[in-house]
C-alpha cells in the first residue's frame, strides 16, 4: 500500500498490490529497488521470530517507497501470519503524541514549557518531598521531574496472577499521580532522568486545563483527524482489539508456555500508553512529525533538545530523551523514535530527521524471551533498515 498524504508531498510510490511468492511483503518495486530496505527488514523480523516473538508485522519507507512485511503468526500453534492491517496497542509511542499536543499548546501562547506544575495543578504534586512548585512542563515531557513511576505499583514483577486479577481493572488519572506521589520523588526536578509514566498522566491533566477538553479529545482533533489516521484511537475502558488482530502474549517465567494476555484494561497506561493503532497509521504520524507537520520549527527544536537518558542506556546504548522522543545512535547517524509496550505488544519503530525514511514495528510477544538479545536484534534492525544503501 502506497501511503498518501498530500501535505506531505510524498512523490513517486507506484502500487502494485501483488504479494511476493512467500506473501511476506510487498510494495510496488522492481526487486533492485526492494531490496534496499525490504531485505534487512525481512531479514530483522525472522531474526525476531526464530528469537522467540510468536510474530511480528512492520512497515518501512524510504520516503518514495512502502514496504509492509511480516514473519511468524498472529497466534500460538498456527500457521496464520499476522495481518498486514492488524491493529495493536502502541504502547508508550502515546507520549510523543501527549507531547505533540503539549507543544502545540504552546505555540498557540496557552502553556509554557517553563510552567510550573502547580501553576496549573495546584496541590496536586505535594508531600513526601514532591513539589509540583519546582516541576516544570519541560520535566515532565522529558522524565527529569524525579517522580516515582506508578507503573512499579500497579503491575510489579507482572505474575499470571497479576494479569488475571487485574485485566479488567479501571484506573483514573487521580488515583495514577496518588500512587506515585505516595513515594518520595528519586531526586529534585531537573537535577537527573528517569522515566515515569506519572508524568504524562500529569501532562494530560494540563492538557484538559488548558483546552477544557480531555487529551483523547485533543489527540484526535489535532493529529488522528488531520493525519487521516482512521484506525487510531483510545479505548477507554475496552479491554479487546478490534479485528484483525493479532493474540498478545506474555511470557510470565523461563520455560513455560506464553500467556494470552490479548485482553487487558489499558485505563493504567492511559496518556502514558493506552493507543491502539496500525503500522500504516503510525507510520504516517511519525512521517508528519518528522516532516514538520505537526509542530513549528522553534517547538521541534525544542523536542529535538535531548538529554542522556541515563536508565536505559544499559539497554539502548546511546540512547537520549528529548521531548516525548527518543534519539538513538547509529553507524549512518542516528534515528528518532519511542519505544512502547503493553502487556503481549511491543512496538519499535525510527525515523530520520526529515521523516523521509522510517520503519514501524509491532511484535504480538513480551515477558521472558530475552531482554538482552531481543533488545539487540531490535536496535539491529532499525538500524540496518535506517542504514540500509548509505
Amino acid at each position: 500500500m502506497c501511503l498518501a498524504l498530500a501535505s506531505l508531498a510524498f512523490a513517486g510510490c507506484a502500487e502494485d498490490t501483488s504479494p511476493d511468492p512467500h506473501g511476506r511483503w510487498s510494495a510496488g518495486l522492481t526487486v533492485q529497488e526492494d531490496t534496499q530496505i525490504a531485505t534487512p527488514l525481512q531479514r530483522g523480523l525472522d531474526r525476531l521470530h526464530s528469537g522467540g516473538v510468536i510474530g511480528v508485522v512492520a512497515r518501512a519507507s524510504d520516503g518514495a517507497h512502502v514496504i509492509d512485511a511480516r514473519s511468524g503468526s498472529a497466534r500460538r500453534n498456527s500457521t496464520e501470519p499476522v495481518a498486514f492491517e492488524s491493529q495493536f496497542r502502541m504502547g508508550s509511542n502515546t507520549k510523543t503524541f501527549v507531547a505533540v499536543v503539549m507543544l502545540q499548546l504552546v505555540d498557540e501562547e496557552k502553556i509554557r514549557l517553563d510552567d510550573t506544575v502547580d501553576r496549573w495543578l495546584p496541590g496536586r504534586v505535594s508531600g513526601h518531598g514532591n513539589d509540583g512548585k519546582t516541576m516544570t512542563m519541560r520535566h515532565l515531557l522529558q522524565h527529569t521531574s524525579g517522580l516515582y513511576d506508578y507503573a512499579k505499583d500497579l503491575l510489579g514483577d507482572f505474575t499470571e496472577k497479576d494479569y488475571y486479577a487485574k485485566r479488567f481493572q479501571h484506573f483514573d488519572s487521580e488515583a495514577l499521580v496518588a500512587t506515585a506521589i505516595a513515594h518520595e520523588p528519586k531526586f529534585a526536578s531537573g537535577t537527573s532522568w528517569s522515566y515515569s509514566n506519572t508524568n504524562y498522566t500529569l501532562a494530560a491533566m494540563i492538557i484538559e486545563k488548558a483546552t477544557g477538553h480531555d487529551w483523547r479529545t485533543e489527540i484526535r482533533t489535532r493529529i488522528l483527524e488531520p493525519l487521516h489516521m482512521w484506525h487510531t484511537f483510545e479505548p477507554e475502558d475496552w479491554a479487546d482489539l478490534p479485528a484483525p488482530h493479532a493474540q498478545g502474549y506474555n511470557s510470565f517465567s523461563a520455560g513455560q508456555p506464553p500467556i494470552d494476555v490479548t485482553l487487558f484494561n489499558m485505563s493504567w497506561g492511559g496518556a502514558a500508553g493506552s493507543l491502539i493503532t496500525t503500522t500504516e497509521d503510525l507510520t504516517r504520524f511519525w512521517r508528519a512529525l518528522q516532516g514538520g507537520v505537526l509542530l513549528s520549527p522553534a517547538r521541534m527544536a525544542e523536542m529535538h533538545d535531548t538529554v542522556p537518558a541515563t536508565e536505559l542506556q544499559a539497554v539502548f546504548p546511546g540512547l537520549r530523551d528529548g521531548l516525548g522522543i527518543f534519539w538513538s545512535p547509529t553507524r549512518c547517524g542516528g534515528f528518532w523514535h519511542h519505544p512502547g509496550d503493553a502487556p503481549g505488544f511491543s512496538t519499535r519503530n525510527a525515523v530520520n530527521e526529515g521523516g523521509t525514511r522510517s520503519v514501524v514495528l509491532s511484535e504480538n510477544t513480551t515477558g521472558d524471551v530475552p531482554v538482552a538479545s531481543r533488545a539487540n536484534d531490535e536496535l539491529q534492525l532499525l538500524e540496518d533498515v535506517m542504514c540500509a544503501d548509505r
